[in-house]
């Protein structure tokens, strides 16, 4: 049965069963208002309206209007048999930015992909594909963020232990047009100079990245039409605002 189908299902059996079974489940699930848990997200989001939603989610975060959808037992009951996720999201594993926090949503609504510099590693790229092909996601977002630390390694270019190194040079193609602000940094040791580099060399990563998921036929197919967009975007440690960057 498609998504579009058990959507029209929960039409019909809201017609068939009335209020009666909102209350029934409302006091099976602690009290919940368990008819809004149904009705809402009825129809597929498509790609434009998906980045809209998320975008509108991170403005309620930095204007501190919070609404924290999505995160009451009523939802977890609902999305513990299936997932319809509205956006997948490749963002870096720091600490500091947790996808549905700085969004503003809850339980079932991104398809998270987290690891060090937000890079497309056959792994990441598979579980992309995956959400966008096999759960109908009309959205990814490549998310880098301000001062990140893996982008950090790959412009200074320092050996670093054990497998550390690794998204380093997964990122370091991304930087290779700023090769020369890099040989500025490197003969003048100006802070201000480095902080620079790093902050352009985050938007370079984001863009790169984005440029490798464009190598994926499944995507690009779906991209072609029309169920797919992806974008690019970069999170500001300071103001908790996230902007597009593609």
């Amino acid at each position: 049965m498609s998504r579009q189908n058990q959507f029209i299902d929960r039409r019909q059996f809201l017609k068939i069963a009335g209020v009666g079974v909102s209350v029934a489940a409302s006091s099976l699930l602690g009290g919940e208002p368990a008819q809004a848990a149904v009705i809402e997200d009825i129809e597929p989001d498509s790609p434009n309206t998906a980045l809209q939603r998320l975008l509108a989610g991170n403005q309620r975060f930095v204007q501190q209007k919070l609404e924290h959808p999505h995160q009451s037992q009523t939802r977890l009951h609902e999305v513990a048999t299936a997932q319809h996720p509205f956006a997948t999201l490749l963002s870096c594993a720091d600490s500091r930015v947790p996808a549905e926090i700085l969004f503003d949503l809850g339980i079932g609504d991104l398809f998270d992909v987290r690891i060090a510099g937000n890079i497309v590693t056959t792994e990441a790229l598979g579980s992309l594909e995956y959400a966008a092909a096999m759960l109908g996601t009309p959205l990814i977002m490549v998310l880098g963020h301000e001062r990140c630390g893996a982008v950090t390694a790959a412009v200074k270019g320092k050996p670093l232990p054990g497998q550390i190194s690794s998204f380093a040079k997964a990122i370091e193609p991304a930087i290779t047009t700023l090769s020369s602000a890099n040989a500025q940094l490197n003969n003048k040791s100006n802070s201000k100079s480095e902080s620079d580099l790093i902050e352009n060399a985050v938007v370079a990563n984001v863009l790169y990245q984005v440029k490798k998921l464009e190598r994926s036929d499944l995507l690009m197919q779906l991209v072609g039409e029309g169920k797919l967009k992806i974008v690019g975007g970069r999170y500001d440690l300071d103001t908790g605002t996230v902007a597009i960057v593609t």
